[in-house]
């Protein structure tokens, strides 16, 4: 028999981390769940790789991980390993692998669903995901002789100051810009539950939106660096921390919002750091306040 989870002690595990957009999105509906599961994992990988310096000619991160390796992780049969690949690959563009040949083992990119201005794989037309086996050889780098293969749709500080005179720098709306903004705001709306977030919080709908706007502006921005709080924080870190944020980070910013009894003057720098910080502040914030209901 399993026991009941007390308090926040669910955060004790680590877990794989499945891009709820692949659920939510028409893009993915006929994506297996067993392929997304196995593109989460695939997903993982690349930080370590990022980390080892596992970076091609062109500045892409790849990975490696053999059949073998999917086999032991998913418990599954060679065939179905091999399928589950094939599909990631073919029917949906979410990774793509390059043959070393010598009997080395294939390098794997895993490719990014979300739109960049450096490199758009995809539009944000859903039809265009649907055409995905319509390749356009000028939209993507064929790095391996399989190149008919489909291309796909694209921590630190806990302080929380509100004292700043100075706007972070965001990128100008013009119109290349645009492609990239809808594409990311299409994505919070969905990794957020923004409508879920409108229903549940009726007198805060403009807050939200500063939120959302917030988070799109930040993450399409093209400032090498990022103030948060008093500390100037690389983009592609701020901008990981952003993509990971769910519905439940941004009701715990409103909360602290409701509840911070300081003047605040700049609130989109208190936003800001608010989002930075929720990932690693939510926990024990939850579990001070459940302390405090229980011994009063």
């Amino acid at each position: 028999m399993y026991d009941y989870f007390y308090g926040a002690q669910a955060d004790q595990f680590s877990f794989y981390r499945v891009p709820k957009v692949l659920f939510t999105n028409d893009r993915f509906h006929e994506v297996s769940s067993e392929a997304k599961i196995l593109y989460s994992i695939l997903l993982e990988r690349m930080d370590l790789s990022a980390k080892n310096g596992w970076i091609d000619e062109h500045g892409r991160v790849y990975i490696i991980c053999t059949i073998e390796e999917i086999m032991e992780k998913l418990h599954c049969a060679n065939q179905k390993a091999t399928r589950l690949m094939t599909e990631l690959e073919d029917k949906c563009g979410l990774i793509e692998r390059k043959r070393q040949g010598l009997g080395k083992p294939n390098l794997i990119y895993v490719k990014n669903f979300i739109s960049s201005v450096d490199n758009p794989v995809y539009n944000s037309s859903a039809s265009h995901f649907k055409r995905c086996e319509n390749h356009d050889s000028g939209n993507v780098i064929i790095t391996s002789q399989e190149s008919r293969k489909s291309h796909g749709s694209n921590t630190d500080s806990n302080d929380t100051e509100m004292s700043y005179t100075e706007n972070p720098i965001y990128p100008g709306r013009d119109a290349d810009g645009m492609e990239e903004r809808r594409s990311y705001e299409s994505y919070f709306r969905d990794a957020l539950e923004f409508e879920y977030l409108l229903q549940q919080y009726p007198y805060d709908r403009e807050i939200l939106q500063e939120i959302l706007d917030l988070l799109v502006d930040t993450v399409c921005t093209k400032r090498e660096y990022i103030r948060i709080a008093s500390d100037d924080r690389p983009r592609d870190v701020v901008k990981s921390r952003f993509m990971k944020l769910d519905s439940g980070h941004i009701q715990y910013v409103l909360d602290c919002l409701k509840e911070n009894t300081t003047d605040v003057r700049n609130i989109k720098q208190y936003l800001l750091a608010a989002l930075y910080n929720a990932p690693g502040t939510i926990s024990s914030y939850y579990s001070a306040k459940v302390n405090h209901d229980l011994y009063g």
